[in-house]
Order: C-alpha cells, then sequence, then structure tokens
C-alpha cells in the first residue's frame, strides 16, 4: 500500500472513531421545572445542570417552564444561557407535561431528563421508559420525590450552592422552610446514580 493510501486510510479510521463517539452519547431532551428547581433557598444554576448531563450525552432541546411570576432577569439569564423560556400563565405542571410528551414520541431525542422535585412528573418518566426512551431526573436534596428516584433510569443529585441564584423564584414556600432546617446530607457536587452501579464527581 503506498504512501498516500496508508494516509487516507488512517483518516477514514479517524473519521470512524470519531463517528462512534458522537453516536454513542445519548442526545438529550432537558426540561427544568422552574419555580421548583431555579429558587434562591436552594442554589442551584442551569450551568450546573447542564455539566451533570455532559456525562450522558449531549442537550438537543431544552427548555425551562417558568410561569408568569419570573422576573425578567431570570428569563434573559435563561435564553443567555441557551435554554428556550416557556412562559405560563398559571400552573407550570400541564405545560411540562406536554412539552415532555411530545419529546418521548420525538425520534431524534434517546434519553428524557426532567429537573423537578415534584412526584406528579412521575407518569411522564414511566410513559418514556415505555417507549423505549432512556430516563434522567436532576433535582436536589431535601424535598426530591422518593417516587422520582425509583422510577429514572438515571438520578443526579446536585448539591445547592452557598450563595444561592441572584436570577431565580423567591417565594417562600413551605418546600423551601423545610429545605432550610435540614442539613445538607450530599457530600459531592453532584452524584449519579443509574440503576447499576454508582457514579460521583467531587
Amino acid at each position: 500500500m503506498a504512501r498516500w493510501e496508508r494516509i487516507v486510510e488512517g483518516v477514514k479510521s479517524i473519521a470512524l472513531i470519531k463517528s462512534k463517539i458522537i453516536t454513542r452519547g445519548k442526545r438529550i431532551a432537558l426540561l427544568v421545572d422552574g419555580p421548583n428547581i431555579l429558587r434562591k433557598d436552594l442554589g442551584i444554576h442551569l450551568e450546573d445542570i447542564v455539566e451533570a448531563l455532559s456525562k450522558l450525552g449531549n442537550i438537543r432541546v431544552a427548555k425551562v417552564i417558568l410561569n408568569q411570576y419570573a422576573p425578567q432577569s431570570l428569563i434573559e439569564a435563561v435564553s443567555n444561557q441557551g435554554f428556550e423560556p416557556v412562559i405560563v400563565a398559571g400552573e407550570i405542571g400541564v405545560k411540562l407535561a406536554v412539552e415532555a410528551m411530545r419529546e418521548v414520541y420525538n425520534p431524534n431525542i434517546d434519553m428524557i431528563a426532567l429537573a423537578t422535585r415534584n412526584t406528579e412528573f412521575v407518569p411522564i418518566i414511566l410513559k418514556a421508559k415505555e417507549k423505549g426512551k432512556e430516563t434522567a431526573i436532576i433535582g436536589v436534596e431535601p424535598g426530591l420525590s422518593s417516587a422520582l428516584k425509583h422510577a429514572a433510569d438515571y438520578v443526579i443529585i446536585l448539591t445547592p450552592r452557598g450563595e444561592g441564584v441572584e436570577e431565580c423564584y423567591s417565594e417562600d414556600t413551605e418546600e423551601g422552610r423545610r429545605g432550610r432546617r435540614e442539613n445538607d446530607r450530599i457530600d459531592h457536587r453532584w452524584s449519579q446514580h443509574p440503576k447499576e452501579g454508582v457514579r460521583d464527581k467531587a
């Protein structure tokens, strides 16, 4: 084989390796329950969620569901980080469920990732798995639904940042008050718990 032929063959091999690496990553649809996750008392940032999911694949759809009480600074921050803000006048649960089901039937999506602590979205996780999608839940303790953790294929628990988030919801809910009364039991920046084995990142 001539030298140039070996070079071409080498280039083809590298391209094949790269294509395998790219296709190995899951195509993720990420939906964030804004009022439930993006709150000052929780101190969770969108970049924390993106960083955690990067270990599982590539985010192809990224939406944050917000209600009409979301401050303009939060809406702008969501857009600036490459997420699509979806504003809902009233209860956001129905809208998040509709958006999630759209991605469940999207053939270009492999995984449904929900950033929420609310147990009402368990049926979405179960339907996604029924349709052959992998599922991930991103949340923070305390207050993360046990039913969600048991239903999802992956559970990512984020550790709150001490300083909180400037652009976020600030309403004082019972869930938030309970969270402040309990000690933070998380030892890592985030912990990813697949059904088989545990992988942690300090």
